[in-house]
């Protein structure tokens, strides 16, 4: 499978797939037409297919205009989604694949940036969405603190160490910077700030990641951490320290940075 990167709006990213067999294609949260359907002329595929991570307007923007201009698509999408993922062909519950051209994948449903989120897999490679970035995590705006502790530690974190993390938005350079933040003495996060600074200085793209680079450099993965548990108690000395509180006050105070 082929993946390319497509920018979007102002920090998105879309990905294009591309089954090199069929030469058919998916694309990845198309929040605009027009790069897609550049990408998608420029790569001589049929577009077949949209998988949506989650229904927030700035990944399924150009469902619709893609639909008009190629009727038969596939729109997939989380069950509980249904009615605000627009053109939604696909209702995915547990169990269920992903399929286009000779491509077969699987989904992780992910709740906490939405509801409906989902992370895409296909071998060792993910689509993560607006779940986990490289360096951080999407805000919470339908779930708890604990469920996305769980969807990033026990559901994404789960993937082997080698898998490719393809996420939704050029965050990655003051994710690390806030990274550094709570954890200054992890010379990894250091090293990845001094490399990504490097890359987009040249106009190259920080994604994807990996999940081992991740559990070495994204806090929100490293809340057993014990420089980040010296970082918050010394702003709360009662401070209880359990994973999942340690998350729910990493994210208040990315939220803030």
């Amino acid at each position: 499978m082929k993946i390319v990167t497509i920018p979007c709006l102002q920090d998105n990213f879309a990905y294009l797939l591309i089954c090199k067999k069929t030469k058919e294609a998916a694309v990845v949260d198309p929040s605009e037409q027009a790069p897609v359907r550049k990408a998608v002329e420029q790569e001589g595929v049929k577009l077949t297919t949209i998988l949506n991570t989650h229904h927030h307007w700035d990944h399924v923007g150009g469902n619709k205009e893609l639909k008009a201009l190629y009727p038969e698509l596939t729109i997939y999408g989380h069950d509980s989604d249904r009615g605000r993922i627009p053109e939604q062909t696909e209702f995915l519950k547990n169990g269920d694949g992903v399929r286009f051209g000779e491509q077969s994948g699987s989904f992780l449903h992910n709740p906490g940036h939405t509801s409906g989120a989902i992370t895409y897999v296909f071998g060792k490679t993910a689509f993560t969405g607006d779940t986990l970035f490289a360096g951080g995590c999407g805000r919470l705006f339908e779930g708890t603190p604990a469920q996305m502790y769980d969807s990033l530690n026990f559901n994404i974190g789960r993937l082997p160490d080698e898998t490719e993390l393809y996420f939704g938005h050029e965050y990655t350079e003051a994710n690390l910077r806030f990274a550094l933040t709570v954890e200054p003495g992890n010379a990894e996060i250091q090293k990845k700030l001094a490399a990504v600074t490097a890359l987009r200085s040249s106009g190259a793209f920080s994604t994807p990641t990996t999940i081992a680079v991740e559990r070495q450099t994204n806090p929100f993965l490293r809340c057993y951490s014990a420089e980040i548990h010296t970082t918050l108690k010394s702003k709360d000395p009662n401070h209880d320290l359990s994973e999942k509180n340690v998350f729910r006050t990493l994210r208040e105070l990315k939220n803030h940075f």
